[in-house]
């Protein structure tokens, strides 16, 4: 029964798990490059719903076996797209920030998976656009790059194809108006309709904070010969990243929002959405700055002579050799504490003492050739047979037959030992008395002649 209850847990938690996608809140991916007047840029937002009824009720017979999917792109020749990217605008020039959005793509992902336990709506918006006016002023040796258009964000109702892509809550109430209808009224309602085109926490969140790195690729000198992109030629590349729990951000942990609802049964909506992230790529090694309440980089094609960290925080290199320098001075104590205890356990007598030992010789002569081979024994031999020699077995012999007297007067008994043939026969002679009792026919003769 036990097996039976753990099977059903573990095949639930996998449903829900498998076939829910990953929610990721604002995600920023933008390359400036100070050397054009434009730079591309995306933006992703995602959030999941899920509807959860553990009673059953009136949204479980609505909800749990439909399934449906919302989805569709458009242009900048779209009135929907035209007012996201005004709003857009405006909501950078509030920032304080000078750049402008100058052209706009949207995709729009909506999908309803009914369960028998949750029902849940992946929402998803992507923008992808053209960014221009983000530099400040240029000279010969550094560009100042505006970068507080960051928090791409908006409020206000976007309709594309008839659908409000911004606000859950407007959607629900077209597609799904039993859902909308019990939600209305209560904190549900607060909960669906925050804004999708949400950005406001990758600006909140300072440039200082955000992970650096910059790559020295493009002022390689074969470099050109890995078909390096000509933008990045005889320039390095500046990155700032940030999603990612550190001290610099804090944890950084998915955002959930709940609410239940009392109607013929109780339920419960929820919102789910990862920690925001931003990866903000430049052309050429950048300095942060604040120019009037905007943050700002000054960019150069190579870093600053002696300039030798790739880390946020302006982590010198020497802090870092020193570190190395630790280690290794702390391997080399370890060495020598290590070598010092070993010298002192190896202090004293260790094992058998020598004078106790004596040498003993295990192989014996074959003909002319003799081995030296031995072995040490103690001298008292009240261990001696948990240590004899191995050797000393084969060493001993048999002790010779004993003859009887009538063997005695037979020249062919030692030869009769090893089965051979008479020797007496052997030699054409037989050296017998008449005692010999030997089969062989000639010393039978010598025995008769004999009698």
């Amino acid at each position: 029964m036990s097996k039976a209850v753990i099977t059903t847990v573990l095949l639930a938690t996998l449903l829900v798990v498998g076939t829910s996608s990953p929610v990721w809140a604002a995600q920023l991916d933008a390359r400036i490059n100070p050397n054009s007047d434009s730079s591309p840029f995306s933006m992703n937002y995602q959030k999941t719903i899920f509807i959860e009824y553990p009673n059953g009720g009136k949204l479980f017979d609505e909800l749990h076996d439909k399934t449906w999917t919302l989805s569709g792109t458009a242009d900048i020749s779209n009135p929907g797209v035209q007012n996201l990217m005004k709003k857009l605008n405006e909501n950078i020039a509030d920032a304080g920030s000078q750049a402008r959005i100058s052209d706009l793509d949207v995709l729009y992902d909506i999908h309803l998976k009914g369960r028998t336990i949750n029902t849940s709506i992946d929402y998803k918006v992507i923008i992808k656009g053209t960014l221009t006016d983000y530099v400040i002023t240029k000279d010969q040796t550094r560009t100042l790059i505006d970068l507080g258009w960051r928090g791409l964000s908006t409020n206000q109702q976007i309709e594309i194809d008839g659908i409000d892509i911004n606000h859950p809550i407007n959607l629900l109430k077209v597609e799904e108006p039993l859902l909308y209808n019990t939600v209305v009224g209560t904190d549900a309602e607060d909960i669906l309709s925050k804004n999708m085109i949400n950005a406001d926490y990758i600006a909140e969140q300072r440039l200082t904070n955000w992970h650096f790195l910059f790559d020295p690729t493009g002022i390689n000198v074969d470099a050109g010969t890995f078909g390096l992109d000509k933008s990045i030629s005889g320039f390095v590349v500046s990155s700032w990243t940030m999603g990612e729990s550190s001290l610099r951000e804090g944890r950084q942990v998915e955002r959930v929002f709940e609410a239940e609802v009392n109607a013929d049964e109780k339920y419960s909506i929820r919102t789910v959405q990862s920690a925001d992230q931003g990866n903000l790529a430049a052309i050429g090694f950048g300095a942060l700055d604040v120019l009037d309440g905007v943050e700002i980089a000054g960019v150069t094609p190579t870093p600053p002579e002696g300039y030798a960290t790739t880390s946020t925080g302006d982590f010198p290199v020497m802090i870092v050799y020193g570190m190395a320098g630790l280690a290794a001075v702390a391997g080399i104590a370890f060495f020598f504490v290590s070598s010092r205890s070993l010298k002192n356990q190896s202090q004293g007598q260790q094992g058998i003492d020598p004078s106790r030992l004596v040498g003993y010789q295990t192989s014996a002569s074959a003909g002319g050739y003799q081995t030296n081979r031995g072995e040490a024994q103690l001298r008292d031999d009240s261990d001696y047979q948990k240590t004899r020699s191995v050797y000393e077995d084969s060493s001993q012999q048999s002790p010779p037959p004993q003859t009887t007297v009538n063997e005695a007067a037979c020249g062919c008994a030692a030869s009769a030992e090893i089965g051979s043939e008479c020797d007496c026969v052997m030699h054409g002679s037989c050296l017998c008395d008449g005692t010999c009792r030997c089969s062989a026919d000639l010393c039978k003769e010598q025995v008769n002649s004999m009698s």
